[in-house]
């Protein structure tokens, strides 16, 4: 268990290390280049990213709401949508993890919740 732990950690780093980098950005963002290394590295890294900061579309779509309609719409309906977007840019994360070595474009938009932080995540 110890070698399969310690392979994942070699095979992670260098997924996301210089040395897999290439000059011209698929389409995430993040510049890591079109060929599959490139691809694949980049979908596990939005993946671990939407993971973790999912839970960024609660605040982001009450404070959208409020902005676009009022604050009794943001705390009801922006409260139930973001936690409709929270779920899904979660999950849509994790699938993204598990399956990186399949190259596929981003399957949100933004790519991250931090990007164009005024648009509504589409899927």
């Amino acid at each position: 268990m110890k070698k399969m732990t310690k392979l994942f950690w070699m095979l992670l780093l260098y997924l996301v290390s210089s040395q897999a980098v290439a000059t011209s950005s698929y389409g995430y963002g993040l510049g890591y280049g079109q060929g599959y290394i490139g691809t694949t590295s980049e979908k596990f890294v939005t993946g671990i990213a939407n993971t973790a900061t999912g839970f960024v579309e609660l605040p982001k779509n009450i404070i959208l709401r409020t902005q676009r309609d009022s604050v009794v719409h943001g705390m009801t309906i922006g409260l139930v949508s973001g936690i409709m977007h929270t779920v899904a840019r979660t999950v849509i994360g994790v699938f993204d993890v598990a399956t990186f070595l399949i190259p596929t474009p981003p399957s949100i938009q933004p790519t991250f919740v931090w990007q164009d932080f005024s648009v509504e995540s589409s899927y």
